[in-house]
């Protein structure tokens, strides 16, 4: 049997996208900046993408700028809100421990550049407390970059609560939500958001295209120089394929979030339940606050990556964390943030579902996985030591 269970790394394209898609290849393949009728007609499409994105977070169109993925939308809307800040002598920004590396490198560049960043903790839980944002506010904090869901152990955020202490002090607002978009309602107004950042890949859209929402009255700097592209802020021709595909990856999922949430919850709630027996086990963050389909997991006494290639001997295709870090021999900073030691944290294994599994998948993979710890840890000198109580 093979089975997919990383559905947190990317998600399988849709038949209902490709077919959107293959049009734009063949039919509709002006440039959308001419004026002639073929220009003009993928310019129609354009539009039409940039108002079904803009409809599933209350946005307005024009609130919608087309990127390259998540990580051109963070980074576009961090040195943006930081450069909005340096001009009224707002040098402080505040994010969390474990944030996507999109986030904390574009920070790190930042903070060589005379920014103070400070990063707020997560506890064991994966969850950042209101009341510590509320501490750490200070006059010259210029942005507040708080993830939506965490990419690794699935936690959800208190993000109207975040966005509105922001509000409340004035302070610019941005979550990374790649991973929470298409899963979890989000509504920018509501939830006080002033920049958001998504990725079509992790819905069932194509890869190499996502948005950045930027609320409007907010200052938005030029990104990519080039021509009049979105507005004037990013110049270069628009993926219309792509973001066509991810128009309609995002009005299909989100139509159908609830029914698929359900089915989700069910799966990996199944599996929480099957791992949580094997002894010396622990589910990373928070069970209640959590994205549907992703279940993480440390096994003491093993390694990760060993337990990584012994299920996909078996078919069965998951991670240890970040695709974005899976050649790094180091534990997950995810993980490191939840307090864990280095040597829980190097036994981790993340699994991810989405609508396209099914209960037999998330039954093989509890036939199999117990055995392959079992055996691991008949191999591992530190296993003998756990159990000694060394």
């Amino acid at each position: 049997m093979k089975v997919y269970a990383d559905n947190a790394a990317t998600t399988v394209v849709s038949k209902e996208v490709v077919n959107a898609m293959l049009p734009c290849f063949t039919k509709i393949y002006g440039n959308p900046s001419s004026v002639h009728t073929i220009g003009q007609e993928a310019a129609i499409e354009l539009e039409n993408a940039r108002s079904t994105i803009g409809k599933w977070l209350n946005a307005e169109p024009r609130e919608i700028f087309f990127t390259s993925g998540g990580t051109e939308a963070d980074n576009w809307a961090i040195q943006n809100a930081a450069a909005i800040g340096a001009k009224k002598n707002k040098r402080h920004i505040i994010s969390s421990r474990f944030e996507h590396h999109a986030v904390l490198h574009t920070l790190n560049k930042l903070e060589k550049q005379g920014f103070e960043i400070q990063l707020l903790e997560v506890y064991n839980d994966g969850l950042v407390r209101p009341e510590d944002l509320q501490s750490a506010l200070r006059e010259d904090t210029a942005l507040v970059t708080i993830m939506y869901a965490n990419n690794e152990i699935g936690t959800v955020q208190p993000i109207s609560q975040l966005g509105k202490i922001c509000r409340d002090h004035g302070v610019i607002f941005h979550t990374d939500a790649v991973q929470a978009v298409g899963h979890v309602p989000i509504d920018v107004k509501e939830e006080f958001i002033d920049l958001l950042s998504l990725s079509a890949h992790k819905f069932h859209g194509p890869k190499g295209v996502g948005a950045l929402y930027c609320r409007k009255g907010l200052p938005l700097n030029v990104f990519i120089e080039g021509g009049a592209q979105e507005r004037g802020k990013r110049g270069g021709t628009e993926n219309i394929p792509s973001i066509v595909g991810m128009a309609v990856a995002l009005e299909q999922i989100s139509r159908n979030m609830e029914r698929n949430s359900d089915k989700v919850f069910a799966l990996h709630n199944t599996l929480i339940e099957a791992l949580s027996a094997i002894p010396r086990s622990r589910l990373n963050g928070s069970r209640e606050k959590r994205l549907p389909g992703i279940v993480n997991f440390c096994f003491e006494g093993i390694e990760g990556e060993a337990m990584l290639l012994m299920l996909d001997a078996l078919g069965i295709c998951a991670s240890s964390g970040s695709a974005c870090t899976s050649g790094s021999l180091d534990p997950s900073h995810v993980l490191l943030a939840l307090g864990l030691p280095h040597e829980i944290a190097h036994g981790s294994l993340r699994m991810s579902f989405s609508e396209y599994n099914n209960k037999e998948e998330v039954d093989y993979i509890i036939e199999k996985l117990p055995p392959i710890i079992q055996r691991l840890r008949s191999m591992s000198p530190v296993w003998e030591k756990i159990e000694r109580g060394e």
